[in-house]
């Protein structure tokens, strides 16, 4: 009787330490997976956020650091459009490409370009995302991107707006295991790089790219 209880014991144990060394090995990979879903999220609430900084800049000549008043521009500004009004002959096509056939048009007088505003949540939402939701980072519970702005002197003492919109991984990837953020968050530390997802840029002028980019 005690030699099978040892056995049985024994045979337990063996499957215990098969599942701890499984879930050894798993644990990285389930936590990878779910930080690169919640990296494509924050990665396209950035993007989002920097066309609507693109936009309001193209309307005001400045960023702004504030979620509610980027919001209500989004939700009740306008845009100017260039429209190309008219058609292009097909033997314009023929003759020339199509972006000098569209200039020869205009200087024959058949084509014209006029400057029409357009809702500006029309032009950039298209149902990408809701607009309410543009300032929380995915999946978090309620936690807000940070945004800030700046302005940059460059070389020839001409002053440039700049902004930059951030989410650390601490916030992006709040309630994942927390020592694989540590993790990461040192290794982009060491690299001299920003242990997060951001767009743009407070020191570089012209630089609203990502730093996944």
């Amino acid at each position: 009787m005690i030699k099978i209880i040892i056995q049985v014991a024994l045979a337990a144990l063996i499957v215990f330490l098969g599942y701890c060394i499984y879930d050894s090995i798993m644990q990285p990979i389930r936590f990878q997976n779910k930080a690169d879903w919640r990296y494509e999220r924050t990665k396209q609430s950035l993007i989002n956020i920097r066309d609507a900084q693109v936009a309001f800049k193209s309307t005001y000549g400045k960023y702004t650091d504030n979620f509610d008043t980027l919001e209500n521009f989004v939700k009740n500004g306008e845009l100017k459009i260039v429209k190309a009004i008219g058609n292009i002959p097909d033997s314009f096509f023929n003759k020339y490409p199509r972006k000098v056939a569209e200039m020869k048009a205009i200087e024959a007088g058949i084509v014209r370009r006029d400057t029409v505003l357009v809702p500006c949540y029309d032009s950039l939402c298209q149902g990408k995302y809701i607009l309410d939701s543009l300032r929380y980072v995915p999946l978090t519970g309620g936690k807000i991107f940070e945004l800030d702005t700046a302005s940059v002197k460059t070389a020839s003492s001409i002053i440039v707006p700049v902004f930059e919109a951030k989410a650390h991984n601490d916030v992006y990837m709040l309630g994942l295991d927390r020592q694989e953020i540590v993790n990461k968050t040192d290794e982009q530390t060491q690299n001299n790089k920003y242990p997060g997802l951001k767009v743009g840029s407070l020191t570089e002028i012209n630089n609203n790219a990502g730093n996944w980019e």
